[in-house]
C-alpha cells in the first residue's frame, strides 16, 4: 500500500481523474474473469476500487489482492459465521458494535481489550471477523468505512492477545479489508503498551499505520480529532464524550440473532446453511429464537 510512480506506466500512482479510475476499475473486472455466486456478489464496482486503492491503482496488484480475498473467503466463509458460534467471545463485551455511528455515518466497533475473556487464537479471529461483515453490512449507502474505538481500561500484558494474533488479524485486515478503516482511535493506552506497539507496528502498512490514532484526554490535538470523528453526545465517556456504555450480552446477543437472518438474506445463502440459522439464546429470564423462514 505505499505509493510508488514508475516511469514505464504500470505503476500508475496517485488517479484522481474519475474517468480514469473507472476505467481501472474495469480493466481490474475484465482482468478477474467470469466470477459467479458469492464472489459476484462480493465484486462491486466499489469493492474493485477499495483494492484499486490499496494497491495505488495498479491493477496487477490489486488483481492478485483481489484474488487472494476471493480465495480466502471460499475457504474461511466469513458471512457464513453465526453469532451462536462465537457468542461465548462477546459475552465481556471485549468486542461489539455501537448504537451509533461516527460523522459520517460509519459503523463503529467499540473493542476494550482488558475484557479479554479466551485464549484462543481462532476464536478470537472468528469473533471480530464476524463483527467486522456485521459492521459491513450495516453501513449506509454510499459509506465505505467504519471506526475503531479501542478503550485500554484494564487492559495489561496478561490481557492482551499474543503477538501471532495481532498479526494474524492484522495480515486478515489489511489484505481482506482493504480501505475498510477510516480511524483506529487507541484511547489513552498504558505507558506499558508501548512495549506491545513497538512490535505490532512493523506489521502495519503504511496506509493503515496512518489511521492509528494515540488519543489522550488532556491533548488538545487529540479532543480535535475526537470531535472532527464523533458526535459527543453519542460517545461513551470512556472515549471524552457524555453517553454511557453498558454493554448487556443477552441485549447484544438478541440484535445478532436477527443480524444473522440479515446476514443470509443479502448473501441469498441456500435452505440447506439457512436450517443452521435458526438458533435459540437464552440468558437469565430472557429467551429470543428467530429462524430465517419464521412462520
Amino acid at each position: 500500500m505505499f505509493r510508488r510512480r514508475n516511469q514505464n506506466n504500470k505503476e500508475t500512482g496517485n488517479i484522481t481523474d474519475k474517468g480514469a479510475k473507472t476505467f481501472q476499475v474495469q480493466q481490474l473486472r475484465d482482468a478477474l474473469g467470469p466470477v459467479s455466486g458469492r464472489s459476484l456478489k462480493f465484486c462491486t464496482d466499489a469493492c474493485l476500487r477499495r483494492y484499486l486503492e490499496a494497491r495505488n491503482w495498479n491493477v496487477e496488484k490489486a488483481q492478485i489482492m483481489l484474488e487472494g480475498t476471493l480465495k480466502w473467503r471460499a475457504t474461511y466463509k466469513p458471512e457464513e459465521i453465526l453469532w451462536h458460534e462465537v457468542a461465548h467471545e462477546g459475552e465481556t463485551g471485549k468486542v461489539s458494535r455501537a448504537n451509533f455511528h461516527d460523522r459520517n455515518g460509519g459503523t463503529v466497533l467499540i473493542m476494550r481489550p482488558g475484557k479479554q475473556n479466551t485464549s484462543s487464537p481462532e476464536g478470537n479471529i472468528r469473533h471480530l471477523m464476524y463483527l467486522m461483515e456485521n459492521a459491513i453490512l450495516n453501513l449506509p449507502e454510499g459509506q465505505e468505512q467504519m471506526s475503531w474505538l479501542i478503550d485500554f481500561n484494564g487492559w495489561s500484558l496478561n490481557t492482551n492477545v499474543p503477538i501471532k494474533t495481532a498479526r494474524d488479524i492484522i495480515y486478515i485486515l489489511q489484505n481482506h479489508y482493504p480501505e475498510r478503516l477510516a480511524i483506529v482511535v487507541l484511547y489513552s493506552p498504558p505507558k506499558i503498551f508501548e512495549a506491545f506497539w513497538q512490535v505490532v507496528k512493523y506489521f502495519v502498512d503504511q496506509n493503515t499505520f496512518q489511521k492509528i490514532k494515540f488519543v489522550y484526554p488532556n491533548n488538545k490535538d487529540s479532543v480535535e480529532l475526537m470531535k472532527a470523528f464523533f458526535d459527543a453526545e453519542n460517545l461513551p465517556s470512556e472515549f471524552g464524550g457524555k453517553a454511557t456504555l453498558n454493554y448487556n450480552h443477552e441485549e447484544f446477543s438478541r440484535l445478532m440473532v436477527q443480524e444473522d437472518v440479515k446476514t443470509a438474506k443479502f448473501w441469498e445463502l441456500d435452505d440447506q446453511w439457512s436450517h443452521k440459522l435458526t438458533t435459540k439464546f437464552t440468558g437469565g429470564d430472557n429467551e429470543a429464537s428467530l429462524a430465517l423462514h419464521p412462520p
